[in-house]
């Protein structure tokens, strides 16, 4: 995978509008929605609108009392004034439904009733938590500006004029202060649930997305490794098959080849079956070490001992001191374009060329001339050519490959050798 797959994922969560659970929504704004989708109420919100409406009833009971003391108030008015504060009331269990509309109601209501100021605050404290700033900023202004008009045409009979104004703007204002409170404890809460969300998701994504280049990187080495063997057992098996008048060292060593091969194969293919029982990428403890540039000597000798014609031409001064990633991978497309030859070019001479120095970088160069006229074409996937062009990608480096124009083929591959 590219480095712009590696990061693709949490791009795409990065530039995506989160929201926040519709419950939650509804918590905030009961309105939003249709209404059919509108949670129930909780026991806890059967008990807050309770405490509620018992806060409003004995509000307007405590102002009910002083209806009698008021000076010049006729009874059919103190009347009207009880009527209306039960009302009210009543209508505070609609404060979750229809938050701005209670609001706005009750401001005429609250005018005429003094029983009705207790609902009117417990509606004001509603529309601040479930409703933006604007409508508090419209409905709370217009209650504070009909509190002194109020109280001058209804004075309080124990309290002078600017002392009960005082006492009701600043409850009003510490209701709506209070409420602005509530709804930004319960804005953030939203909000640090939607970043735990958010956070376990892309935690997810990156574990599926570490589980597939695990994969991707496994499936690679798989290729790499039992490509090898089982072209060396395809090529034997067909000789057999073809010659079964040859001579009889060669069916021997033919023989010694196929099994040699297999039991490679096999003994790969269980180090692999074990790294994807222990859920890993690497290898597991105890397993064969991973091939590295000095190995190579060894491939090419194998190559010799399976009848391919190879020339090795090594001209790195220190092969040590090369890097194990860069040795490693160096010697994966040394083996991928030797078996590529073993298979559609059999019998031609293969030139493998190794040179490099640190800072100039590692080049390893596999070429082998057109393959005879007699050979019947083998086809092939090109799924080796195109890993092996990912694996120098993740190294740093590139890949090259094609035909060459006396129809021979070529790889070449440049990786990167730091200084020191």
């Amino acid at each position: 995978m590219t480095n712009d797959e590696q990061a693709r994922a949490p791009k795409e969560f990065a530039g995506r509008r989160w929201l926040f659970p519709s419950a939650l929504i509804h918590e905030l704004d009961p309105d939003a929605g249709d209404a059919d989708r509108r949670p129930r109420r909780t026991a806890r919100d059967w008990a807050v609108d309770f405490s509620c409406f018992l806060l409003a009833v004995g509000l307007g009971l405590a102002a009910a009392v002083t209806l009698a003391r008021e000076p010049g108030l006729p009874r059919p008015l103190a009347l009207l004034d009880q009527v209306l504060g039960a009302l009210a009331c009543a209508a505070v269990w609609l404060r979750r439904r229809w938050p701005v509309g209670l609001a706005v109601a009750l401001i005429p209501v609250g005018f005429l009733s003094n029983s009705a100021g207790g609902a009117e605050l417990v509606a004001l404290f509603t529309l601040t938590v479930h409703r933006p700033f604007r409508y508090v900023a419209w409905v709370g202004g217009i209650e504070l500006a009909l509190v002194p008009l109020f109280y001058w045409l209804r004075p309080d009979p124990d309290l002078p004029y600017a002392g009960v104004v005082a006492f009701t703007t600043l409850l009003t204002v510490t209701i709506i202060g209070w409420g602005m409170f509530v709804r930004s404890k319960r804005m953030l809460m939203l909000s640090l649930r939607d970043r735990a969300r958010r956070a376990e998701t892309e935690a997810r994504l990156r574990a599926e997305q570490a589980q597939r280049l695990a994969r991707e990187a496994i499936a690679r080495e798989m290729h790499d490794v039992l490509a090898h063997r089982l072209t060396l057992l395809s090529v034997h098996a067909g000789a057999l098959e073809f010659r079964p008048d040859a001579p009889r060292e060669e069916i021997a060593r033919a023989a010694g080849v196929i099994r040699e091969s297999a039991h490679e194969a096999l003994q790969d293919l269980r180090e692999i079956i074990g790294v994807l029982r222990a859920g890993e990428s690497d290898e597991p403890s105890g397993g064969r070490p991973q091939p590295t540039l000095a190995g190579l000597d060894a491939l090419v000798a194998e190559c010799r001992e399976a009848g391919m014609e190879v020339t090795l031409d090594h001209r790195v001064a220190e092969p040590a001191a090369v890097p194990a990633s860069v040795g490693r991978t160096a010697y994966r497309i040394a083996q991928e374009a030797l078996t590529n030859a073993r298979k559609h070019a059999p019998g031609t001479e293969v030139l493998v060329r190794l040179a490099g120095t640190p800072g100039d970088g590692l080049t390893v160069t596999v070429t082998h001339p057109a393959p005879p006229a007699d050979v019947p074409p083998v086809p092939g996937s090109g799924q080796g050519l195109i890993g092996l062009t990912e694996r120098a990608a993740l190294a740093g480096g590139r890949l090259e490959h094609g035909a060459r124009p006396d129809g021979g083929f070529e790889v070449r591959g440049w990786l990167p050798w730091p200084r020191g």
